[in-house]
């Protein structure tokens, strides 16, 4: 099925696509190697194709993946929908992630698949739009936001990897009472507590304390943001911010963000007179981002479906995942045999 729709004030012909983030028990993700005779053929892909005249997104992943691996899916749910350029074509990439499927995948049309870890995809030759992809894979549901740490470090620590041992593989530190110095202190000791658990941290601060301390990212609050003029970090080190809106979206973009925190979509008791986005605003923005999307303001795990509904990576929380004495029931819960959604094209 190919649309019409307007893409930076032009008028383009979009091919709708639909991929699947298949994966295991073994976290595990499934790819195939494309015929050298197709549109960006001898790359690796994840299993899909174009979604047919009066067909909804399911229901084209449904059948792509019994014509090309001969499995069905159990249970799917939207991942990311991005839209790309390419100098020949536009496409619309509405990829799904399939976590339980029936079937032994195989290659049905005599293509070579296999089983990746997702850190082992960048090192594979993917066409250009499926980036966003591939970072998406790599990163988490549940994006931890801690509180500023106070002067009893001990505490914070141990609360921190409270949440590290209930399943969050995300964290970003926040400590905007602290000294230059206590920052470092602590950002270190957290840091060596999160690659206990394999789990990504970046720091809340000016970018050039990343190379010095050796972090994995940093996240820029809307005001940095909005004062870059180029990418403040390297490739290989994850970049985030804050978006409250189109424009500071758009300057995120413009600056090669490989993620966004998209805010303020539910009411908090730290900002009751801010202005919400609701689910809807928030889709609106998620909508032009085309790379992944975290929810943030009055999150909670039960939000998650909706949150993932709305096209975002995940959710983004301070007091919720700090604080939650079911944390890692609830993480559980989510990652393990998520829900079957039956979202419409």
């Amino acid at each position: 099925m190919e649309n019409i729709i307007l893409q930076r004030g032009q008028s383009l012909r979009v091919e709708h696509v639909v991929a699947a983030v298949v994966t295991n028990n073994s976290n595990g993700v499934l790819v195939s190697l494309r015929s050298p005779h197709v549109h960006q053929g001898g790359m690796w892909e994840f299993p899909g194709g174009k979604v047919e005249s009066g067909e909804k997104s399911r229901q084209a992943l449904d059948r792509e993946l019994e014509e090309e691996l001969g499995i069905v899916p159990v249970t799917a749910r939207p991942k990311i929908c991005l839209l790309h350029d390419y100098p020949d074509k536009s496409v619309m990439l509405d990829v799904w992630h399939v976590d339980t499927f029936s079937g032994q995948p195989h290659g049905r049309e005599g293509q070579e698949i296999k089983w990746v870890n997702p850190d082992e995809l960048i090192n594979l030759k993917f066409p250009a739009a499926n980036v966003p992809v591939i970072n998406s894979i790599r990163l988490p549901p549940f994006y931890l936001i801690t509180p500023d740490p106070g002067e009893d470090s001990t505490r914070f620590l141990t609360i921190l990897e409270r949440a590290l041992k209930a399943g969050i593989r995300m964290v970003q530190l926040r400590a905007r009472n602290s000294t230059n110095r206590q920052y470092m202190d602590i950002a270190r000791r957290a840091q060596d507590l999160c690659r206990g658990y394999e789990a990504i941290m970046l720091l809340n601060t000016e970018p050039e304390l990343v190379a010095e301390l050796d972090a994995d990212g940093v996240h820029l609050n809307s005001k940095r943001l909005m004062a870059m003029s180029r990418r403040p970090v390297s490739e290989d080190r994850w970049l985030s911010a804050s978006c409250h809106n189109h424009r500071e979206l758009t300057q995120a973009m413009l600056l090669g963000v490989d993620f966004v925190v998209i805010s303020p979509v539910l009411a908090t008791t730290s900002h009751p007179f801010a202005s919400l986005l609701g689910w809807k605003g928030f889709k609106a923005l998620c909508d032009q981002a085309s790379i992944p999307a975290y929810a943030l303001g009055g999150m909670a795990p039960r939000h998650m479906t909706t949150a993932w509904c709305s096209g975002a990576q995940g959710i983004a929380a301070i007091s919720a995942f700090w604080d939650l004495s079911t944390l890692e029931r609830d993480i559980r819960d989510c990652v393990d045999g998520g829900p079957d959604i039956q979202a419409p094209s």
